[in-house]
């Protein structure tokens, strides 16, 4: 397939700019993909959409704060976005500058915290803080590391809600978007209609704004994302099938530590890395209902939720949502997903 097949225009003025003043007061868009029909939904109707026997995953990363600016130490600027954590003083990072720094050499990246240069790994850089932790050292110099789309740099809102409320183990430098339509209510009132909730994680990497560059997809390669799915996840999903009930991941993020979970034709419990790439064709083996947010022209995310709802009913879908003024990306508006059979 071509990249082209998953491409669509979107006027500039439905990309949210901020998140709705309530977490569950979004648009919902449900799309059978089985029959191919859509339902015009608010969000907050989500809970009488669930049945007592199914199952909703949720992803618990919590977004650090990834991005750092400072100098180089001939005095270049520099910008710093932590991809992934390594350790408790080493990760990898996409760096911005003028030049590209060397092996060995020290970044000064304000109030006095210092990197070194330890090396590069394809388009990535190994680098280790003096002194503080990563965790630390974001936590107190880093920045909210907003999508490229959003026009206004970080604000106090954005600390907030730019994470979900059950954000719980730090390592994504992007939000599970899915999930940030979540609030407390929301959840407790799934809850009490005897919809069981369990958490896994997945940390987003930088992968997730990437655009698939190749001309034909097959040919596109993920970057790595670690990812662990607990027994609990493993045990509710069992349940569920025996009692006829369905599995509902919250997020791409929540589909694809399922489905990585189970390319060994069954569901296990465990973790690491990976790197799946949904596209149509892919067999799904876990998920049978995905709650997502809309995605951007030509993404991976975007071939992931064509193969999940069939790539007709999914342009459909678009062209409804744009006709209907849907807002679009992280802080926008949802979908429901019925899983194409």
């Amino acid at each position: 397939m071509r990249v082209a097949e998953f491409d669509y225009a979107l006027p500039e003025d439905l990309i949210a700019q901020h998140p709705a003043a309530q977490r569950s007061r979004s648009r919902l868009l449900q799309l059978d993909g089985a029959c191919g029909s859509l339902s015009d939904r608010s969000f907050a109707e989500l809970p009488t959409l669930l049945g007592p026997n199914d199952v909703l995953v949720l992803n618990d990363t919590r977004v650090i704060k990834a991005r750092l600016f400072g100098r180089k130490s001939t005095g270049g600027r520099i910008e710093l976005l932590i991809e992934r954590m390594l350790g408790e003083h080493e990760a990898l990072a996409l760096i911005r500058a003028g030049h590209p720094p060397r092996s060995g050499s020290e970044l000064a990246l304000g109030d006095g915290l210092r990197a070194e240069v330890l090396g590069r790994e394809a388009d990535l850089y190994r680098v280790r803080f003096a002194g503080l932790s990563v965790v630390d050292a974001l936590e107190r110099h880093g920045a909210v590391p907003l999508p490229p789309y959003i026009g206004h740099a970080p604000e106090r809102e954005d600390a907030d809600r730019y994470q979900t409320v059950y954000a719980d183990r730090p390592g994504a430098i992007a939000a599970p978007t899915a999930g940030l339509h979540f609030d407390a209510p929301m959840l407790e009132r799934i809850a009490a209609g005897g919809v069981r909730i369990v958490k896994l994680t997945l940390h987003v990497g930088s992968g997730t704004f990437q655009p698939v560059r190749v001309e034909r997809i097959e040919e596109h390669r993920m970057h790595r994302e670690w990812f662990e799915v607990p027994q609990a996840v493993v045990d509710a999903v069992a349940a569920a099938r025996a009692a006829h009930g369905c599995v509902l991941a919250v997020g791409t993020t929540a589909l694809r530590a399922l489905e990585s979970a189970a390319l060994g034709g069954r569901l296990q419990a465990g973790g690491g890395e990976t790197e799946l790439f949904v596209y149509p064709g892919f067999r799904f083996r876990v998920v049978d209902r995905l709650l997502t947010n809309f995605h951007l022209p030509k993404s991976s995310l975007l071939m992931l939720v064509a193969a999940f709802g069939g790539l007709e009913n999914i342009r459909r879908a678009y062209a409804h949502a744009i006709a209907q003024r849907y807002r679009f990306f992280s802080y926008g508006d949802a979908m429901l997903i019925e899983r194409r059979v």
